[in-house]
């Protein structure tokens, strides 16, 4: 009698498919909901949260329909595709009220998300370290705690029924009680992990701190890579990387940078992440110079700079140097790219993605920025500490001194915080500054 032999077969979760919907509305909407709709990044969005889109639907209007957001044509026209198209989800790419939702999936009968919810689920997919994944939860509990009433849509069938009104009001109620005490919980935890971190902060002063900012896949990580052999994760996907990666970067014995790699930012970032995400990007306001990176193979470029300014305006709303890098250069025709760009972001670099000479140049960018801050100053050493001039000597910096009985006067090319480090630390005095 042979051997019996099971043979497993692996299956895998059937990818969903999603119809895309989005109206385009005035700028001048209030809540945020303004604006062009932009299905081309939903559809981006979609294939980073592992599904297929089948379909899509677009509407021009004054104003979203008050209870389906769509009109009650293209309502008709998105059920049609829906049901030809076997899809299992529409994903809109503006954000809708609780009721609406509602509505929409009573219509359509299928689940129907906005573009919030959809980053969130992507965030949830990427976020790998403590951090990002309280941070998620946050966004994620804020997103909910509105929209409880849309998940206990089962309830209304006995809204008014005798006997059932007080069970269905207790439970929303300890819902909401649950979800309260949870956000208190993971802002208590984030506020401790910002403290350590703010810890870790005081221990680099004293050192040039640079921070890669940009459009999400405008291949900040691949830079960060080149730059410091990090080892950060890189996918050709929004929302790649989460959490905020900072590396050393050793020019010489003095002169050094920290170079952080921060989560990217798109379009209508939806507020919760930011609000959430504020400790990871306090990365950038504690910055010294924030290096924004663009992808130049994008269709707009513009668009996506002025996306990444008005997140930015929140998380450092003082004027801080920056240092424009269009990235992906071979992507495009670089003569005309060049002639375009250039006389508007005056002092920008490029970079590609083959030309490891472009790397070097933008890392000796920094770098300049660093000894643009660098001035000639003299200084008395007490003899007994002259080690301290030691790394000046290596590098070149010390230009002139003299010995007197004990005291050393040394001219040195140095930056102020350098500076500050001698006189307060090292026992220094200075004598003049030129």
């Amino acid at each position: 009698m042979g051997d019996a032999r099971i043979t497993i077969h692996e299956t895998e979760s059937p990818v969903e498919k999603v119809v895309l919907a989005g109206v385009h509305l005035p700028d001048a909407m209030s809540g945020g909901l303004g604006g062009e709709a932009d299905l081309e990044e939903l559809a981006m969005l979609v294939d980073t949260a592992g599904a297929k889109v089948v379909g899509r639907i677009e509407q021009r209007r004054n104003r979203p329909a008050p209870r389906t957001f769509l009109g009650k044509g293209k309502l008709e026209e998105l059920q049609e595709r829906v049901e030809e198209t076997g899809a299992t989800l529409v994903v809109f790419d503006n954000d809708l009220s609780p009721a609406q939702g509602r509505n929409l999936e009573a219509v359509l009968e299928i689940n129907v998300i906005d573009r919030t919810e959809l980053i969130l689920d992507i965030f949830a997919r990427h976020a790998s370290s403590r951090q990002a994944r309280l941070q998620v939860e946050l966004a994620q509990l804020q997103y909910l705690l509105p929209r409880l009433t849309r998940l206990w849509s089962h309830l209304e069938r006995q809204v008014g029924g005798i006997g059932t009104r007080g069970p269905g009001e207790t439970q929303l109620e300890t819902d909401r009680r649950l979800l309260n005490k949870r956000i208190t919980q993971l802002r208590a935890a984030l506020k401790e992990i910002e403290t350590n971190r703010q810890t870790q902060v005081r221990s680099r002063e004293g050192v040039f701190k640079a921070a890669l900012v940009g459009y999400t896949n405008a291949g900040k990580s691949t830079l960060m890579n080149a730059i410091t052999g990090a080892g950060v994760y890189v996918q050709n996907q929004l929302f790649a990387t989460l959490d905020a990666t900072t590396r050393r970067v050793e020019v010489d014995e003095r002169r050094r940078f920290l170079l952080t790699d921060t989560v990217g930012f798109i379009r209508r970032l939806p507020h919760h992440l930011v609000e959430s995400f504020k400790a990871t990007l306090q990365e950038v306001a504690d910055a010294d110079l924030m290096v924004h990176v663009v992808d130049a193979g994008s269709e707009d470029p513009e668009h996506q700079i002025a996306s990444v300014n008005r997140v930015l305006q929140d998380i450092v709303p003082e004027e801080k140097k920056t240092l424009m890098v269009f990235n992906k250069l071979d992507l495009v025709d670089a003569e005309l790219f060049r002639n375009r760009y250039s006389s508007r972001y005056r002092g920008c670099h490029y970079t590609t993605r083959k030309d490891a000479e472009s790397v070097v140049e933008l890392r000796d960018a920094i770098l300049a920025e660093i000894l643009g801050g660098e001035q000639i100053y003299v200084v008395e050493m007490p003899i007994t500490n002259l080690h301290a001039l030691s790394r000046f000597h290596r590098t070149g910096s010390v230009l002139e001194q003299e010995f007197h009985a004990d005291q050393c006067r040394a001219t040195l090319r140095l930056t102020e915080k350098e500076l500050n480090r001698l006189v307060t630390r090292e026992g220094g005095r200075l004598v003049v500054s030129e």
